[in-house]
């Protein structure tokens, strides 16, 4: 059984990929190397793949956002089941560059559903984002609770997303799995997000940009354990029995909340950096940025319930294991390569 991962290049793609070849099925990754962050990162992240699983792994350098390019890279290759998630990410970029958003996250889903559809694909697995659910100030976030008021473009594009994945389980009875991610974080993670962002700072003896003061909450989820899930959800396709599912739907398709069902504040994260840095951080209070949420807690009752997800890393055991890979190998790769130069 052969899977499609889209974003197979980034953070979570690889992560995902990499647990689907351990398990020795075959993957065919597809990415394009947008300039959002560090093109060497994305490639390392698949140079990593290419070594570790050879001939189960094929990569092909396609944007997933152009239809007929899209259809002519995978022209004549299996494809069972796929895992989308690729995406153009990121809350504050949205507002300078929204047309990369509407290309990627929209009109690049419509393309991965067609494909869904003439392919006849047995699973569709994708991502969506907490960041759907807007301001709330009522905590933890239900997959049942409203999600009609994003704040973001980038939120709004991800609840597009949903509903068209809803449109397209109505009209041709897809079997597909949404999967709204809580903050993510880990090994080869983005260098846009606040964790990579704060260890680099903290290491280099730079301040950090701290938002809303620090008074901001966040669902911090290790990636070990969004994968678990990825897969779980790959594994259980959602079934055609016109009963409910989570998201209120009675085609094949439901949506689910991955997260570490524990939210943290802010000057938490920034403690067990400096711990695991052995540095103190220095701190740029500053207000709250457009586009930003205040909170993020995620309500996981309907995917631990349906398929048994129960995340096992706390931020004490989860930001360690980060510092110690973006030192020993992220950094280590950095004056390797700067040696050879």
């Amino acid at each position: 059984m052969t899977t499609l991962i889209t974003g197979a290049a980034g953070f979570i793609g690889m992560h995902v990929a990499a647990a689907l070849l351990g398990r020795d099925e075959p993957v065919v990754g597809i990415d394009n190397f947008t300039p959002y962050y560090s093109l060497d990162l994305k490639r390392a992240r698949v140079a990593h793949l290419e070594t570790l699983y050879d001939e189960l792994f094929t990569f092909i350098d396609v944007d997933f956002g152009d239809a007929n390019a899209l259809a002519h890279a995978l022209s004549g290759r299996r494809v069972d089941r796929i895992v989308h998630l690729g995406a153009q990410p990121g809350v504050r970029y949205s507002l300078e560059n929204p047309g990369a958003y509407i290309h990627s996250n929209v009109a690049g889903h419509v393309n991965i559903l067609e494909l869904a559809r003439h392919r006849e694909i047995e699973h569709l697995v994708y991502a969506s984002s907490s960041s759907v659910y807007g301001m709330r100030a009522d905590t933890p976030f239900r997959v049942a609770d409203r999600a009609d008021t994003p704040i973001s473009l980038y939120a709004a594009t991800k609840r597009s997303d949903e509903l068209l994945s809803e449109t397209y389980a109505h009209l041709f009875r897809i079997p597909q799995t949404g999967l709204r991610f809580f903050t993510v974080y880990g090994p080869w993670g983005r260098p846009d997000m606040a964790v990579w962002k704060f260890t680099e700072a903290v290491l280099q003896g730079r301040p950090i940009d701290v938002y809303n003061h620090g008074d901001m909450l966040r669902d911090f989820t290790f990636i070990d354990d969004i994968v678990n899930g990825v897969v779980l959800a790959l594994d259980h396709p959602p079934e055609d029995n016109n009963r409910e599912k989570p998201g209120g739907f009675t085609t094949p398709h439901r949506l689910y909340n991955i997260g570490n069902n524990r939210s943290e504040q802010l000057t938490a994260l920034i403690h067990a950096i400096e711990e695991a840095c052995g540095r103190k951080a220095e701190i740029n209070l500053l207000p709250m940025q457009d586009g930003d949420v205040y909170q993020t807690s995620a309500d996981i009752d309907d995917i631990s319930r349906d398929l048994g997800f129960a995340p096992t890393t706390p931020i004490a055991v989860g930001i360690p294991a980060f510092v110690a890979w973006y030192r020993e190998e992220w950094l280590g790769r950095q004056e390797a390569d700067r040696r050879e130069a």
